[in-house]
């Protein structure tokens, strides 16, 4: 069994419908693109491997979904990788982050819009 296999998630992961960037807030370098999202983690879809259990802090738009179709003002996060594999695309890698850290402000704002329809 893989240590991404959906039966192991403990929160419900929303994915994003648009192609939203999460950004590396120290190098300013997008990091890759939201796959899904829940209140304690996320996918990401890269161009490289990350480290294996490096630490980051990024920044995101929260994808616009339902009556509020545009980007919201980016919510930044702590996150940790937890495992990475090649994608089914060539020259693609696909990677599951822990949130680590999250202000109560943007908790709230990433809780909402994941009760969005």
């Amino acid at each position: 069994m893989s240590p991404h296999d959906s039966n192991q998630r403990r929160a419900e992961r929303k994915r994003a419908a648009t192609n939203a960037i999460v950004t590396d807030v120290i190098s300013g370098m997008p990091l890759g693109h939201l796959g899904n999202l829940s209140s304690s983690g996320m996918l990401l879809i890269s161009e490289r491997e990350p480290r294996s259990e490096a630490l980051y802090q990024v920044s995101l738009s929260l994808p616009g979904s339902g009556r509020l179709l545009t980007q919201s003002q980016p919510i930044e996060l702590g996150i940790q990788e937890q495992w990475h594999e090649p994608a089914a695309s060539s020259g693609q890698v696909w990677a599951g982050y822990r949130i680590v850290a999250i202000t109560d402000t943007d908790a709230a704002r990433l809780e909402s819009w994941l009760g969005q329809a």
